[in-house]
């Protein structure tokens, strides 16, 4: 409108209101924080606490490195700073700036990151079997495959008849089997100047002797270089081998960093340039359900590798750390399968958000033998779910700038680079195998790792927490057999193999042992305790029936006894139950809590040794299991 003279000008717009999700409340401090935990922990029994008091709450997630339960600012200080962008030096946001990525359309979009590389693996030695799961998932939705060559896998003088349906001009093929493996890949492909980039030759002599004990050459890596096709690398690091030996994060990156440092030793002093050697290597990392631990320890390699670089005169673009991250082994369970969906789920979000350039999800079957086509389909689908439906390929580091992901990556970091100068102090990762350095470290390692998962401090769900007596195990083809071993092999873990090794025996006997849970007092105020010790006992392959008081004891053909109740029932009338227990026939009396009860035998709490708990009922009972010690 026109606005004449004499004429009022016109208002001014009022500026919208700002709405302050916190503006009404006083701002908190952390002392008053310190203050208020300090609280809790005193009601809960702690009377000297440290100082500050959140060191009490402290938890480790691997060797030397804890996690504070709060983070602020001033934990990370210049971290996120210093962390860089994705793309550039140190590479700890990522080694990708964004590539285009396809639209929903099929269209490119400069404007959305690529995917990462969704890589299966496949070892089932059936030939016809292989080639049918292969080609089920190229055709839905895996871009890239890893071949397991060899003994009791996929035999190498099969290799043209497995890739036989395998376009390779469109999707790489990662091998493992060695140089063998290597030398049928090459002859096959022999003259061929159209296979897809991404490819790897998949040598590590340095994870072979790892596995096997024995010593190992790096003589030929730079001719084997060479020959292969162009974008392809020719070794894999695979820090796996240490996770799977019961390594935390802090081994498993700093014994990958020493082997990568050998293969370069050996790559350049065969005549290849720097950069060319830093090109011929792709590492391999595990991805477990602990999230951030993965996401920050993928970010530190990066770093790590980097300063590697950095020493070694590598240009920046060569520094550039290609990952590949596989959920871990060490976690998947036997029994309860199907967590592993979850468990896997979690590791797959986790080397995602962490900057993995591929990454491999394990069948949840895994730990019971070759997995089936199910098993397989939820495997690639997982990805699927997360990059196409969940959008997570489409941001760049979205933990970059966390207090807490930049201040877990920088301690892992700092631990690992410890670990990797010991290494090399004592003459590097293959003397480090030969000496029993690396195996000493780890097996400590896996000693205390032990110790918790005995505890349940770190429970296994379905396993050692809230167990399925009623179970029934799907079947498969067995694996392949174990390698040959020497000395100094390092072995293959599982967190959950001593709760299930105990629980086979244990629910194969005839008949089955088994705890009479003894609730006293209303169910209300007993079921509580009863759940507890019936998932305590379970997860050790014990029966657990239950009853009221001792009126059933009798009924049930066991020597053996727990109550279950609150404190204020068992001052009352815990120690009347007992005896009558006794009288029915109970050789030893249990108790589910930590009060002072006259007469029983043997308590169970949050805390306590499940295994040690388990293994004393058994031989109370008079049951030989075999895997008692």
């Amino acid at each position: 409108m026109t606005v004449g003279h004499g004429s009022p000008p016109p208002a001014e717009p009022e500026a919208p209101e700002v709405l302050e999700l916190a503006g009404e409340f006083p701002a908190a401090s952390r002392a008053q924080w310190r203050d208020l935990v300090a609280g809790v922990l005193r009601k809960a029994g702690r009377d000297e606490l440290p100082e500050p008091v959140e060191e009490a709450l402290r938890v480790p997630v691997a060797t030397g490195v804890t996690v504070a339960p709060l983070y602020s600012a001033e934990d990370a200080g210049e971290l996120p700073a210093l962390a860089g962008v994705p793309g550039l030096p140190p590479f700890t946001r990522g080694a990708r700036a964004g590539a285009a990525g396809v639209t929903a359309a099929g269209g490119a979009d400069a404007n959305v990151p690529a995917s990462w590389d969704v890589r299966q693996r496949h070892t089932d030695p059936d030939v016809a079997l292989t080639r049918e799961a292969m080609a089920a998932d190229l055709e839905n939705g895996v871009s890239s495959l890893w071949l397991v060559l060899g003994e009791g896998a996929v035999p190498v003088e099969s290799l043209a008849d497995v890739l036989a349906d395998v376009l390779l001009d469109l999707a790489p093929v990662t091998l493992s089997g060695g140089t063998p493996a290597a030398e049928a890949f090459l002859t096959l492909v022999e003259g061929r100047t159209d296979l897809a980039p991404g490819g790897c030759l998949g040598l590590d002599p340095l994870g072979l002797q790892s596995a096997t004990g024995e010593s190992q050459s790096l003589d030929g890596l730079a001719d084997l270089a060479r020959r292969a096709p162009d974008g392809w690398r020719t070794v894999v690091v695979d820090g796996t081998v240490f996770a799977d030996a019961g390594a935390s994060a802090v081994e498993e990156l700093g014994c990958a960093v020493a082997a990568g440092v050998a293969y370069l030793r050996a790559l350049t002093a065969q005549g290849l340039t720097v950069d060319e050697a830093f090109g011929q290597l792709e590492f391999r990392f595990s991805a477990s359900a602990d999230q951030f631990t993965t996401i920050a320890a993928l970010r530190a390699a990066r770093r790590l590798w980097n300063r590697v670089g950095e020493a070694s005169g590598a240009s920046p673009a060569a520094r550039a750390m290609r990952q590949h991250a596989v959920t871990s082994s060490v976690m998947t369970t036997r029994h309860d399968p199907w967590v592993n969906m979850l468990r896997t789920t979690v590791a797959c979000f986790a080397a995602g958000v962490g900057g993995a350039d591929v990454v491999t999800v394990q069948p949840f079957d895994a730990a019971l033998g070759l997995p089936d086509a199910f098993a397989r389909r939820i495997a690639r689908n997982t990805q699927t779910l997360l990059v196409e439906e969940g959008s997570l390929a489409r941001v760049l580091d979205p933990a970059g700038g966390s207090w807490y992901v930049e201040s877990l990556t920088e301690d892992l970091a700092r631990a690992a680079w410890d670990w990797f100068t010991e290494i090399e102090r004592a003459g590097g990762l293959a003397a480090g195998l030969s000496s029993g350095l690396v195996g000493d470290r780890i097996e400590a390692v896996w000693a205390q790792r032990l110790a918790r998962l005995a505890h349940r401090e770190e429970p296994i769900t379905g396993v050692s927490e809230f167990p399925n007596p009623a179970e029934k195990l799907p079947v498969r083809k067995p694996l392949r057999p174990e390698t040959a071993s020497g000395p100094d092999r390092l072995p293959k873990v599982r967190a959950a193999a001593r709760f299930e090794d105990l629980r086979d025996v244990v629910e194969a006997t005839v008949p089955r042992p088994a705890v009479y849970l003894a609730r006293i007092g209303p169910v209300a105020r007993n079921t509580a305790r009863a759940t507890f010790a019936a998932n305590l006992f379970q997860a050790g392959g014990l029966a657990t029936p239950a009853g009221d008081g001792a009126a059933e004891f009798s009924t049930v053909g066991t020597t053996v006894a727990c109550i279950c109740g609150t404190d204020r029932d068992y001052a009352e009338s815990a120690a009347s139950l007992v005896a009558e227990l006794r009288a029915a026939g109970a050789t030893h009396v249990w108790l589910a809590g930590t009060a002072d009860v006259a007469g029983v035998d043997g308590q169970i709490a949050p805390g306590c040794d499940a295994l040690a708990a388990v293994r004393t009922v058994l031989d109370q009972l008079g049951t030989t299991t075999g895997v008692l010690g």
